[in-house]
């Protein structure tokens, strides 16, 4: 959608392309009109994850609540939250945690191996006298706060249930939107997805498009491939598209020098990251 400044001047729009029904929206009035799009359609899905743009939104955390779809969204560390019925800024929250309250989780893999965080969380609601013995009538919040092992920086996630849930799986949501932020960087960096000048409407369209097609294509391609030996990592979407642009864009190597160099950088980041897991292998 185009920011405020465009729709106040009807001119620089029309100039552009942009339709004459467009409106303003927010970025996360934009994620609850697409989630509620997807679970009309027939989508299934049990939970939602985003970072700060999304958490700090009331209403989109409403209509997930009311679709009784579960979500861990990350909210600044000035949110204030009721806890036992003091409403106070989760920061402030952070710093009473008992040692003995913090748990080890490992989030996920990361491109240098696992990585583990300190994770502690606390009920900031109840689930109130409509509810029934499951608390159904309302479901279940927690926040959730992360610590770096090494840095000590925290992080924040409200979080929603239908049902009570345990600590493991609320991290594990919490690490599921790194994968967005993954898609986005592969995206931009593999599919030119951000290379555009954004001069008229239909154009954008036509490039977002045909970006996303090619990012669906290199990843069908890296999805669909043999088992590789333990002394390569698999064809991943950069190393696909190296070798397309070898092979069928520009081919000025012969077929067998261009695998062996790609051979060679798979090796390599396979050592590479062997060496990184081993030493990460424990919190």
């Amino acid at each position: 959608m185009p920011e405020r400044s465009w729709l106040a001047d009807p001119g620089r729009c029309h100039a552009a392309g942009v339709p004459a029904q467009t409106t303003f929206a927010t970025k996360p009035a934009l994620a609850a009109e697409m989630v509620a799009d997807a679970l009309d359609a027939g989508l299934a899905a049990r939970w939602v994850s985003g970072d700060e743009v999304y958490g700090q939104d009331p209403r989109l955390r409403a209509m997930l609540e009311r679709r009784r779809i579960g979500y861990v969204l990350a909210i600044a560390g000035n949110l204030r939250v009721g806890l036992e019925g003091i409403d106070r800024d989760v920061a402030d929250i952070a710093t009473g945690v008992a040692d003995r309250h913090w748990h080890r989780y490992r989030a996920g893999q990361g491109a240098k191996g696992p990585r583990w965080y300190a994770w502690a969380w606390a009920r900031i609601d109840d689930p109130g006298p409509e509810a029934d013995d499951e608390g159904e009538g309302h479901g279940y919040r927690w926040l959730l706060i992360r610590r770096n092992l090494t840095t000590g920086e925290l992080a924040f996630y409200g979080c929603y249930a239908p049902k009570p849930m345990p600590l493991a799986a609320l991290v594990k949501i919490a690490d599921i939107r790194w994968a967005v932020e993954e898609v986005f960087q592969a995206a931009k960096g593999q599919a030119g997805l951000d290379h555009y000048q954004v001069r008229r409407w239909r154009a954008w369209y036509r490039h977002v498009t045909l970006a996303m097609l090619a990012l669906a294509f290199l990843a069908a391609l890296a999805a669909d491939q043999p088992p590789c030996d333990e002394r390569h990592i698999p064809l991943t979407m950069p190393e696909i598209r190296r070798l397309l642009a070898a092979l069928v864009l520009s081919p000025r190597r012969s077929t067998a020098e261009v695998l062996r160099w790609s051979s060679w950088r798979r090796r390599h980041q396979a050592t590479a990251r062997h060496c990184h897991y081993q030493r990460r292998s424990q919190p």
